[in-house]
């Protein structure tokens, strides 16, 4: 009975490790191809760059916890938790700008890597987060 189980345990994982192993490199080829050809200021977004046309014309997407984005968050934003924002891609426009934010910029970064390398180019990151944007933005509705 030990042995069957050996067996069929190496078999599951023969059988299936080429396979992740294949997923795996195409993720990497994926992001490796992101990086080699972004400049330096792709996939960002900076607080004063954001008026009263660029406001008027984006979805942002608050990539906080449901808590947090109840307590605040910048007018007319959709939340997507970050570790959600592949599973929940279909939500995100493919052609409009959309830009993602959390507190400080650094879990909305993350999760806009994944959508940037997952063919999503409209979507930028916003420098400093929601609190940059309290502080700084070119442009807030009253």
């Amino acid at each position: 009975m030990m042995i069957r189980n050996l067996i069929m345990t190496s078999l599951l994982v023969l059988g299936t490790t080429p396979a992740l192993a294949q997923d795996r490199d195409a993720a990497i080829e994926a992001m490796n191809d992101y990086m080699m050809f972004s400049g330096y200021e792709d996939g960002i977004i900076l607080p004063e760059q954001i008026d009263r046309e660029v406001f008027e014309n984006v979805l942002f997407v608050d990539t906080r916890d449901p808590a947090q984005f109840a307590r605040e968050t910048i007018p007319g934003a959709v939340n997507i938790e970050w570790r959600e924002v592949l599973d929940r891609i279909d939500e995100i426009p493919e052609t409009q700008k959309t830009i993602l934010f959390c507190n400080t910029g650094t879990l909305s970064s993350m999760a806009t890597f994944a959508l940037r390398t997952a063919g999503r180019k409209n979507v930028v990151v916003l420098q400093t987060g929601i609190d940059g944007w309290r502080d700084w933005a070119a442009y807030k509705p009253e």
